[in-house]
């Protein structure tokens, strides 16, 4: 897939208010300091499409963008940061968790893993979420260039086998780096997959 435009749309807290267009919808999250912002701009060849920023936290509303005109990208707020307040935190769960049970459009999740980390609760308790409410999701590690290339392997390997605890089957994950571009094609080629697979559902 060749990206030819990538344009913001809207900013909100309400799904009920996000575009009404009927054409797929792919959403990233994770949790803060994962990479997003990066991981984003990486994949849409613009430096500042997501807004970086060494303060974890920053996206706090469901932000839309359209891509090529035939689908949105959708960056929402990341989960687990303590410095963001009790209250801003109740907030970001609820309208999260409503953007996912309500959100027709919505093709894929993709779930945003730091590789160099071992895993993480609140990853593991998201995904079942997902798992449980019936919401596709891939899995994304990001920030693979900070690790040797034995390293990522084991951490990978050793991260899988934690998921296969609690599930039978492991979905769909790519590793990627921001600073290289690793993981780039595969991504938007799998965009590309899904977007003809269901193209019938959107007429």
């Amino acid at each position: 897939m060749k990206i030819k435009s990538a344009e913001f749309i809207m900013s909100n807290s309400n799904v009920n208010k996000a575009p009404k267009e009927a054409i797929p919808e792919y959403a990233f999250i994770g949790r803060s300091n994962v990479g997003k912002s990066s991981l984003i701009n990486m994949l849409m060849n613009r430096k500042d499409l997501a807004k970086t920023s060494g303060k974890p936290g920053k996206t706090q509303l469901i932000n839309h963008f359209k891509i090529n005109n035939e689908w949105f990208l959708v960056d929402l707020p990341g989960y687990g940061y303590a410095q963001v307040s009790k209250k801003k935190r109740t907030i970001f769960q609820h309208f999260i968790k409503n953007y996912f049970k309500e959100r027709e459009q919505l093709a894929c999740t993709f779930v945003l893993i730091d590789s160099r980390h071992d895993p993480q609760k609140i990853d593991l308790e998201f995904m079942q979420f997902l798992g449980e409410n019936n919401i596709p999701f891939c899995i994304v590690f990001t920030k693979a260039d900070k690790l040797g290339g034995a390293s990522l392997n084991k951490q990978i390997t050793a991260y899988k086998k934690e998921l296969l605890k609690y599930w039978e089957a492991l979905p769909l994950s790519f590793i990627t780096s921001s600073s290289t571009g690793m993981g780039r094609d595969e991504f938007l080629k799998f965009i590309e997959q899904v977007n003809q697979d269901i193209a019938n559902n959107f007429k």
